[in-house]
C-alpha cells in the first residue's frame, strides 16, 4: 500500500514538473514517516501547485492527508500523508535546508511512476 502511495505522489510531483525528486527510505531511521519525498519548484506558485496536486491525487486514491504546513509562504511546504511526508521547497530554499545531507543515512529509492 505504501509503495502504491509513493508511486502516486511521485507521479503527482512529476506531473507538475517538480524538480530533483528524491525519495528517502526513512524506515528504521525516523519515527516521523516511512518515506520522505523531497522536491523543489521554481516559484511560489509552482511549489503550491505541486502541493495541491499531491493532496488531490492522494485523496483521489483514498489516502488521508493529515496535515499541510507552509502552503501560504510556499518556501517549504510539508504534506503529511501518514507513512509518507512530502517536502516541497522553493528552489532558493532547498540547498539551504539540504534534507538529503541531514538524512544522509537514509537510502535513496528509485520510484517507478504509477500510471
Amino acid at each position: 500500500m505504501t509503495q502504491t502511495l509513493l508511486e502516486i505522489v511521485y507521479k503527482a510531483i512529476d506531473d507538475k514538473r517538480g524538480e530533483d525528486i528524491v525519495a528517502l527510505n526513512m524506515e528504521n531511521i525516523s519515527l516521523l514517516a516511512d518515506y520522505f519525498l523531497i522536491c523543489n519548484g521554481n516559484s511560489d506558485r509552482q511549489a503550491q501547485a505541486i502541493a495541491k496536486e499531491v493532496q488531490d491525487k492522494a485523496q483521489e486514491h483514498g489516502y488521508d492527508v493529515k496535515r499541510v504546513e507552509g502552503f501560504d509562504s510556499a518556501r517549504w511546504i510539508l504534506v503529511d500523508i501518514g507513512d509518507i511526508v512530502v517536502h516541497i521547497f522553493h528552489k532558493d530554499e532547498r540547498a539551504f535546508y539540504n534534507l538529503e545531507r541531514l538524512w544522509g543515512d537514509a537510502p535513496q529509492l528509485d520510484v517507478p511512476t504509477a500510471e
